[in-house]
């Protein structure tokens, strides 16, 4: 494997369990796991470049994103591959040297073009199937502190 500088992560089913709870109003909540927030602030520590890509417009994307210091965010993606093409441009450095980790099918143009594909133990068995790795945490449980752990212990 080609050493990692940077990760990119889906939002939905990679950072949360890909469950959404909408209230009679319009509330929208999604769940996102402690382990992970720690996972992402010990990668940013250790120099990663880390990015969201996420084909959902949510304002809760955002939110995660401040909460973690997370500056490159790429909301509302159809072309999850162009916007994984942009954050590698943007950090001066090839798509070899970035991990992606995706969910579903929709995810995986992007996948295909990162140098470390990933997906959660849970993800689409597309997802699967082309990931270098396989966490064995589920989305939303652990599953980018996990791919995180993994990553910084080869620094």
């Amino acid at each position: 494997m080609t050493t990692v500088r940077a990760v990119a992560f889906d939002v939905d089913g990679v950072l949360t369990d890909g469950a959404v709870w909408w209230g009679a109003v319009g509330e929208e909540w999604k769940r996102f796991c402690f382990r992970d927030i720690m996972g992402v602030s010990l990668a940013r520590k250790a120099g990663l470049k880390l990015a969201l890509i996420s084909g959902e417009a949510s304002p809760l994307v955002d939110r995660f994103a401040v909460q973690t210091g997370i500056t490159n965010v790429y909301k509302g993606c159809k072309d999850k591959a162009a916007a994984l093409r942009e954050f590698a441009a943007a950090c001066g450095i090839s798509l070899d040297e970035v991990a992606f980790m995706g969910d579903d099918v929709n995810d995986v143009p992007a996948m295909e073009i990162s140098g470390y594909p990933v997906s959660p133990g849970d993800g689409h068995p597309a997802a699967r199937a082309i990931a270098a790795f396989v966490t064995e945490a589920p989305g939303g449980h652990g599953a980018v502190r996990e791919l995180l752990d993994r990553l910084l212990a080869e620094v």
